[in-house]
């Protein structure tokens, strides 16, 4: 397990990493133990990095500073954070759980093994390795929100704007059709998305609109205080 080199890390204590990726069901079957102590750790230490970073490189205010941060600590994020490190290939489970080593599973240890870099090198080293891996992320202005239709119409009804779906084109056979979706907002388009059903299609189209920091929300935070 060498994933950490990239981020000059070796653990001294290599046992903390093993622990750290290993998951409950895994360690039903063989007594040893597993990740949910690191994890409970890391959640801490990630929250405190997180909570420093965004307080001194954004001048807003609680509620805010609350939202940017859940965005890049939620399940979402953690799992595309530890698909990046690499570590989601060595999360040992048990044989129950081989086929479903789901996005909760591989979040969960991201945190475990910040909790474990915590730990055995300290809070400067931990926070560095958790700035390198979401900073990027951070300038682009990522949006790690899931339910990219839910956010849009939140931002949407602040503003006091109508929002609709307005389907684009149809194409392919019954059985395989491909839906394309514009998000129209106060008659003019801000997003566009495709997807195998309507449903994914919508939500790509928010994703889009979001993206494009096309309406007034904490995207405009981002780009206030990130340029």
């Amino acid at each position: 397990m060498n994933f950490l080199e990239k981020y000059n890390i070796k653990l001294t204590n290599p046992e903390l990493l093993e622990t750290a990726l290993t998951h409950s069901s895994y360690s039903n079957e063989h007594h040893s133990p597993n990740y949910e102590r690191l994890e409970f750790l890391g959640d801490a230490v990630l929250q405190l990095i997180t909570s420093e970073y965004f307080y001194k490189k954004l001048d807003v205010g609680e509620g805010e500073l609350s939202k940017i941060r859940a965005s890049f600590v939620c399940e979402e994020a953690l799992a595309q954070y530890s698909k990046d490190v690499g570590l989601d290939k060595y999360i040992k489970v048990g044989h129950g759980q081989l086929k479903d080593i789901n996005d909760t599973i591989i979040a969960d240890c991201f945190e475990s093994v910040l909790g474990a870099i915590y730990l055995d090198k300290g809070f400067e080293i931990a926070q560095k390795y958790v700035i390198t891996i979401l900073e990027p992320y951070i300038n682009e202005h990522h949006i790690f929100l899931g339910d990219y239709k839910s956010r849009l119409q939140e931002l949407v009804q602040t503003d006091r704007k109508t929002l609709e779906y307005v389907l684009a084109k149809e194409e392919g056979p019954s059985h395989d059709k491909v839906f394309t979706f514009d998000v129209v907002i106060d008659g003019i388009t801000y997003g566009r998305g495709t997807g195998k059903s309507k449903k994914e299609a919508e939500q790509n189209a928010a994703h889009d609109a979001l993206k494009k920091q096309a309406i007034k929300g904490e995207e405009d935070v981002f780009k206030k205080y990130t340029s």
